[in-house]
């Protein structure tokens, strides 16, 4: 891990600056949030309300989107070339050295989706939903979003349309899906609040809006924005 930090350090975060000797590279921040959610919890509408409030370049990328780029090569391809083609090798690289000998017994699908990740992650200003992204940008504001059971079976019926057996069978599946998805592909526990810099329990007495706004904030003071 101190390595894979150190690369990115080094090889992705950083510009060029005219010095006495030369160019030297200087350490750059790229603006990130990752937000893992719990299914019910809002981390969706939270992610889009956070991207309005922020503005410009701000995009948000859930797991549908980053899911549908990983099926499709040539929607693969068209992102990669939007990103300077000699940084390419690099991206490999480092996803090779942070998952090490295990990146080897990854599936492929696995495999496109961390680079995908990454590529979208080098050009900064963007809001990862879902997908374990926190795990891959030391750098990045992380969020979990969490939310009491009964909170979360509430809004799964009133904005699903679900009777309560099913909100509840949901909620248990996604929270299973969830956890074997981080543990399978990046061997954390997603429920370990020390993987996030910033835990937020909505419900009745933090709103959507109340969340979106904390995360914001955090983010302007972290990115200097």
């Amino acid at each position: 891990m101190r390595r894979f930090i150190a690369l990115i350090n080094k090889n992705i975060f950083g510009d060029f600056l005219l010095g006495k000797k030369g160019f030297i590279r200087v350490r750059k921040i790229l603006p990130l949030i990752t937000i893992s959610r719990e299914m019910g919890s809002g981390g969706r509408p939270i992610a889009y309300l956070v991207e309005k409030k922020l503005g410009p370049p701000w995009k948000v990328y859930h797991r549908e989107i980053i899911d549908e780029i990983a099926k499709q090569t040539h929607l693969e391809k068209k992102l990669i070339k939007e990103i300077d083609e000699n940084k390419i090798p690099m991206i490999d690289e480092l996803i090779g050295d942070f998952f090490g000998k295990r990146y080897v017994s990854l599936s492929t699908y696995y495999k496109h989706l961390v680079k995908i990740l990454s590529t979208i992650g080098h050009r900064g200003y963007a809001i990862f939903v879902g997908r374990g992204a926190h795990n891959l940008f030391p750098q990045a504001l992380k969020v979990r979003i969490i939310c009491e059971m009964s909170q979360r079976i509430k809004w799964e019926m009133e904005f699903e349309h679900l009777t309560k057996t099913q909100a509840m069978n949901r909620i248990e599946d996604s929270d299973t899906k969830r956890y074997e998805f981080e543990k399978a592909v990046y061997s954390h526990d997603i429920r370990k609040a020390h993987h996030y810099d910033l835990v937020i329990r909505t419900g009745p007495s933090l709103s959507i809006e109340d969340a979106a706004d904390l995360i914001v904030i955090m983010a302007k003071r972290r990115f200097t924005i």
